[in-house]
């Protein structure tokens, strides 16, 4: 069928309800958001699938829940693992706990067992409650930080991480196979209850949760001792974070956790900001505000579904700066690794991972304690496919992992990126540094000096609807078939291609393989030290672009950053428009 046809079939079908017919008669007349709407099924990727919230085949919806859902048990069944039952959580978005709900009474009718939370909880307390409680799989329906229209189904394996390629080609084929959503029935939530095929899970979890977290303390008599005397903000940016990170901060000792009153509860619509990302300066506007009266060095902020963190400090000037994260996982790297070290706990085997668009100065600091540090590829979940091929298996231990859009995992109780147990070790990093004398500001500023002076930076083009696609994939292939060997004044050392799954050096066009799987990325490293890297989102429309500096000075950093980007976006640009 057309996407006419379909758009025709969800009106007069009687599986549709009363509000989703309202809903798509109100556009009968604007045949572009009609085919926005229909013209695909919302696609279920590698980690599940995420779109704008509304009536049709390519929108989030309890419908195209239930064929996620629906997917999701066929697969389980085949793999025999249904018995083991799977974990459901959600945030604070609209519809979110009626998607949770949704989810969970598919598997009942699958006679799968689903572990509800009885409220709102972060996406790394669902990754931990998958293994806490021996499922077989696990589901958080959340957008992350993406705008108020947009919602998602992120998927789990058994070991609490995302899941991997080979699994989540399964079940998006399963979900493929799903031809008709109208067939997809749902036995009643009494029926699911008095049959205890839903089980409603809260503080039992959230204890053992927490109890994991305080195991990841390095340094918690400072803690204790600072965090009397010291001031932090924390905002939780209308999300799931409220409870765990006040939770947590408390119980490591700091006493005197400020919260941004005007951000504390959960609000879908995030009306006090633009974009709930604790990426934007801009999100944290009412907390330096309430900074400044309160003279505050330090404000912490987390995303709606608490995986993501982002730092606020005191510069050298008293200004109020955000930390990348790229700077947050430097600084939380050095803290761990210097500390186990100086303790004399740092195993002989350990290891940290980073993702291959995150900061080289992350290798500098690695090298320095004599720790491996492995690339992935953009995506937490590649990080925790390391926790379990390596730590798991007892070859190697994991220290930490981080990539640079603000997500960062110390211990192995989630195999997620966790801002509750990055903001615990924030603070814990900021007691540290306040014991010496310093804030967390001049304890980046040691950092540079000790390591060289590296800056990223990171611009993005949303290319919305059906026609965005189509440019982002032209952009992407047009730039393949290039041989770029200049990028302004640099030349280009090496093309890193990961569809194809090969490097070449540009001077001598030798080709040797990359031992990672597929993905749509470009990386290209210059002289002298620098590189960019451009990738299409996997979540959002849009395709991104990295870069990376090192210099001699913080100032001359910025200045070639700023170069390195004018010189890429003149290629790049043209491409998109």
């Amino acid at each position: 069928m057309n996407y006419r046809e379909v758009y025709r079939s969800w009106i007069e079908n009687p599986y549709y309800d009363e509000n989703t017919k309202a809903e798509l008669l109100a556009i009968k007349d604007n045949e572009k958001e009609i085919e926005d709407r229909f013209y695909r099924e919302l696609e279920f990727g590698t980690g599940g699938m995420r779109g704008v919230i509304g009536a049709g085949t390519n929108r989030m919806n309890k419908y195209t829940i239930r064929k996620a859902a629906q997917g999701l048990a066929n697969y389980l069944k085949n793999q025999g693992t249904g018995n083991k039952g799977i974990a459901i959580a959600y945030d604070s978005r609209h519809c979110s706990d009626t998607f949770a709900m949704e989810t969970a009474l598919v598997m009942a009718s699958n006679n799968i067992k689903a572990y509800l939370f009885d409220e709102l909880r972060p996406t790394p307390e669902l990754s931990f409650a998958v293994r806490y409680l021996g499922c077989a799989a696990g589901v958080v329906i959340t957008a992350s930080h993406n705008p108020k229209e947009y919602n998602g189904f992120k998927v789990y394996s058994s070991d609490g991480c995302q899941l991997p390629p080979k699994e989540s080609d399964e079940v998006i084929k399963e979900v493929s196979a799903i031809s008709d959503i109208s067939c997809i029935g749902c036995i009643s939530r009494e029926e699911a209850f008095e049959k205890g095929l839903i089980q409603v899970i809260g503080k039992e979890v959230d204890d053992a949760y927490i109890a994991e977290l305080k195991k990841v303390c390095i340094n918690p008599d400072i803690s204790r001792e600072i965090g009397k005397s010291t001031k932090i903000i924390y905002t939780p940016l209308h999300g799931t974070g409220n409870k765990p990170v006040r939770r947590i901060l408390k119980d490591i000792g700091f006493e005197n956790v400020l919260i941004v009153k005007e951000q504390e509860m959960p609000d879908p619509d995030f009306s006090t900001v633009k974009y709930p990302n604790p990426e934007e300066k801009a999100a944290f506007n009412i907390a330096i505000e309430m900074a400044k009266n309160e003279d505050v060095d330090l404000i912490i902020g987390t995303d709606p579904d608490a995986d993501r963190v982002g730092v606020v400090v005191r510069d050298s000037s008293g200004e109020y700066v955000t930390l990348t994260g790229n700077q947050t996982g430097c600084i939380l790297m050095e803290y761990i690794l210097s500390q186990k070290k100086q303790k004399g706990i740092l195993p002989d085997n350990a290891f940290v991972v980073k993702t291959i668009v995150s900061s080289d100065l992350a290798r500098k600091i690695a090298q320095n304690y004599d720790v491996e540090i492995i690339d992935v590829l953009t995506g937490f979940k590649f990080i925790g496919e390391q926790i379990r091929l390596l730590d798991d298996t007892g070859m190697k231990k994991f220290m930490f992992g981080f990539e640079e859009s603000y997500g960062y995992l110390a211990g192995t109780h989630a195999r997620d990126k966790d801002a509750v147990v990055a903001s615990m070790l924030i603070a814990e990093v900021y007691a540290w540094y306040k014991s010496r004398g310093m804030n967390l500001y001049q304890g980046l500023m040691e950092i540079f000096e000790k390591y060289g002076y590296v800056k990223e930076g990171v611009d993005s083009f949303t290319l919305k609807g059906k026609e965005g696609l189509e440019r982002i994939e032209s952009a992407m292939a047009t730039l393949r078939s290039r041989e770029i060997s200049k990028i302004g004044p640099r030349d280009v050392e090496i093309i890193s291609d990961y569809e194809r799954q090969e490097k070449v050096i540009v001077k001598t066009g030798e080709h040797s393989r990359i031992d990672l799987p597929k993905s749509n990325v470009l990386h290209y490293t210059l002289e002298p030290g620098s590189w960019f890297c451009i990738r299409p989102s996997g979540t959002e429309p849009k395709i991104k672009i990295y870069y990376g500096v090192s210099s001699s000075s913080l100032e001359n950093a910025d200045k070639e950053l700023e170069l390195l980007k004018q010189d890429v976006l003149t290629i790049v640009k043209p491409l998109l428009e």
